[in-house]
């Protein structure tokens, strides 16, 4: 069992090689298939671990993660790839490696950070981040307000918990905002009422962070009578020169949620780059396809770079 869940290279751990685990559930993936070859070629033991079917057991100073009957405890550093349908599951895998001193590159709590598109929108609006204007409300009645506060329409409305282009509506007169803003209230969902940035023309920059440096940057224009860029909508990609202030937005974007690994999604406006969403787990294929990158092997370097070596580990007090 424990071998169906974990993939050892076919190299001998030396005193100066890691042992990498990527939570991934699905072997499959691009990403998890690109993160574990690059592991395996910078010389490192690469695992995979399901985090969906692994559980922590604690007790006083002794957190453990296992899969069936057997404890993960030898592992140098994780890469978690933590699906939107289990963030709260693998948050609390992340943070029982975390309790254990294992070095990660998503930290338990930039993940939920993350993922609450409200909260991510408030930190950066407070870290001084360009965002587009955007409302929240749970009370019906504020609606007319609401559309006057984002500058009118057309304006943009998204479901808190979608993902990848869906749960996005672009409502293009005022009718269609209050018809749809009532059907999502009806349904009791969470919503965001945000500013639509027309000179963007269906356009978006998706900026790869990796420990505080743009690793590569793509644009995304979405299909013709599209207004989402996202790839998986049937949109394309090319290659991007940021600006300077694109470059820093989306590295202060990524440090204000905690990222040390980040897809910072923006759009090109009158009034500069605004930051739309910030992805702790962005896909490789994409970014490595559009710009010839090998940004896995940038990931790995960065691990490399940040880690402490278990020769020379102190054995500080468990903490979170």
């Amino acid at each position: 069992m424990f071998q169906n869940l974990i993939c050892h290279s076919n190299l001998n751990k030396k005193n100066n090689n890691m042992k990498i685990a990527v939570l991934s559930r699905n072997s499959e993936l691009y990403s998890t298939k690109r993160l574990l070859e690059a592991i395996k070629k910078r010389g490192h033991e690469a695992l995979l671990i399901n985090h969906a079917r692994s559980y922590v057991v604690m007790e006083e100073e002794n957190p453990h993660v296992f899969y069936g009957d057997q404890a993960i405890d030898d592992v140098d550093a994780i890469i978690p790839r933590i699906g939107a349908s289990v963030t709260f599951y693998g948050s609390s895998i992340i943070r029982q490696f975390e309790m254990r001193k294992v070095f990660t590159t998503l930290s338990s709590l930039a993940l939920v950070r993350s993922r609450d598109k409200l909260r991510s929108l408030q930190i950066l609006s407070k870290a001084g981040v360009g965002i587009p204007k955007t409302a929240f409300t749970k009370y019906p009645k504020d609606i007319d307000s609401i559309i006057k506060q984002v500058g009118g329409t057309p304006l943009i409305i998204k479901l808190l918990e979608g993902t990848q282009g869906l749960g996005i509506v672009l409502a293009e007169t005022k009718n269609a905002a209050k018809s749809v803003m009532e059907a999502f209230y009806g349904l009791d969902a969470n919503i965001l009422v945000q500013q639509y940035i027309k000179e963007a023309k269906g356009a978006d920059i998706r900026a790869f962070v990796v420990g505080g440096k743009v690793v590569g940057a793509m644009k995304r224009q979405g299909k013709p009578g599209e207004f989402r860029s996202n790839l998986h909508r049937g949109g394309t990609s090319e290659v991007i020169k940021l600006s300077k202030i694109e470059k820093q937005t989306a590295i202060k974007a990524a440090d204000a949620l905690g990222l040390k690994i980040a897809g910072v999604d923006m759009l090109q406006s009158e009034r500069g780059p605004l930051v739309i969403e910030v992805n702790s787990s962005p896909g490789l294929e994409g970014i490595e396809k559009t710009t010839g990158k090998d940004i896995a092997g940038s990931i790995v370097k960065f691990i490399e770079n940040q880690i402490v070596k278990p020769d020379s580990k102190k054995k500080d007090k468990i903490g979170v």
